[in-house]
């Protein structure tokens, strides 16, 4: 059957690679660009094939994404396969050696951004639910394909259209197309992330009264922050492999030279583990800014006021649906391992909502979210193989 599915494989393989184009050749950028178009492409391609398929919509009514649902003829549990297809910025045009949105084959490589995450994905997954189609009497549960924007936003509001959607069957769990063929992410840092305001008396930079400034203040926050006590490094063969962290990733405060500013914002990122959760980030980061306020006093105590908290997130690599890729990989001789990233991802989101998820099973790429990304085509058939027996086996397809 493996043969029979790479030969497939490789000649749904132009097909494949021209609705990508298509794809790429619209520009998409998250929180840029008008995502009508792109998704007008899936939208006529789903369309023309008879894919069951439908809008989602976010809470101000805004277009998020499509859902495409396979309804399998026999009872059991929904898998989900996902490729978002808004995309980063094109970032400085000028150091790109194409156009972003060329969407051509040049050397073997699709090229364009979205190429690699994951415009071409999304491709792949929607051949695979046309090639279910004809056979969903005999599946067991059903497929949905969700093709989601407001990805690279860091909303994720296509996916959490699908979440808050309550005509969606919940999946038992979802395979995301990320690009990259070493690895297959089965978990990942949680977060938890808050806005702090440092407040001082404000002054001429000039007077022969000395002042110290918000931003003054919060320059001695960082510092406090950084040299935080954490958990360190887990021992070797630990089930959650990597460290809490702590950074400061965003300061404003102040304008022009001669005030010095009474107040300061910082943004907090924390990246959280089984070890270290959400709740013991936000005492530590509150703790953090007392000891601040004793050392230093201001006018105000500082404030910390909490934006975000997802959960770290891990499966075994005998869970599904982690277990049906690394297996229908094996089956081809490719050896892949089973990864815990340190960023998190869209698999929080749904991790928080109990479901389980996977990630970074693609071709190989370059230039991902900087210049002149690209996606390798000649695994493209490999990478088609493993995902549709990976789903063929969780929808236990005869």
């Amino acid at each position: 059957m493996t043969r029979d599915l790479v030969a497939h494989a490789a000649a749904r393989s132009a097909s494949v690679v021209g609705l990508a184009q298509e794809l790429i050749r619209r520009p998409s950028r998250g929180g840029l660009d008008d995502y009508g178009p792109v998704l007008g492409v899936l939208e006529d391609w789903l369309s023309a094939r008879s894919l069951p398929h439908r809008r989602l919509r976010d809470g101000a009514g805004d277009l998020v994404g499509l859902l495409v649902e396979i309804v399998g003829g026999r009872p059991g549990p929904w898998w989900t396969l996902d490729a978002c297809v808004d995309t980063a910025p094109f970032g400085d045009e000028e150091a790109w050696s194409f156009p972003p949105t060329a969407g051509d084959v040049v050397g073997g490589f699709l090229r364009g951004r979205g190429a690699a995450d994951s415009k071409l994905a999304a491709s792949v997954f929607c051949h695979i639910a046309e090639d279910l189609l004809p056979h969903a009497s005999a599946l067991r549960g059903g497929l949905a394909v969700l093709l989601d924007v407001d990805e690279h936003t860091g909303n994720f509001g296509g996916a959490r259209a699908y979440l808050d959607d309550t005509e969606a069957v919940t999946p038992a769990g979802v395979m995301i197309g990320y690009p990259g063929m070493d690895d297959v992410v089965v978990g990942g840092r949680g977060l938890w992330r808050a806005t702090l305001t440092v407040r001082a008396e404000s002054g001429h930079s000039g007077s022969s009264r000395t002042v110290l400034g918000a931003v003054s203040r919060a320059a001695r926050l960082i510092q406090l922050l950084d040299a935080a006590a954490l958990p360190g490094l887990p021992e070797e063969g630990a089930l959650f492999p990597l460290p809490p962290k702590v950074s400061v990733t965003a300061v404003h405060g102040g304008e022009g030279f001669s005030v010095t500013a009474d107040r300061c914002d910082l943004n907090v990122d924390v990246r959280t583990t089984p070890a270290f959760d959400a709740r013991q980030a936000e005492t530590l980061v509150r703790g953090v800014a007392a000891e601040l306020d004793a050392e230093l006093p201001g006018p105000a105590a500082t404030q910390v006021a909490p934006l975000a908290s997802w959960p770290p997130f891990q499966l075994q690599p005998d869970e599904q649906p982690a277990a049906a890729v690394l297996d229908a990989a094996a089956s081809l001789g490719l050896t892949v391992r089973a990864k815990t990233a340190g960023p998190s991802n869209i698999g929080n989101l749904l991790a928080a909502q109990g479901i389980r998820a996977i990630s970074g099973f693609g071709v190989p790429y370059a230039g991902l979210h900087g210049i002149d990304e690209r996606a390798s085509l000649a695994e493209l058939p490999q990478v088609y193989t493993v995902y549709h027996r990976a789903v063929r086996a969780l929808l236990d397809a005869t």
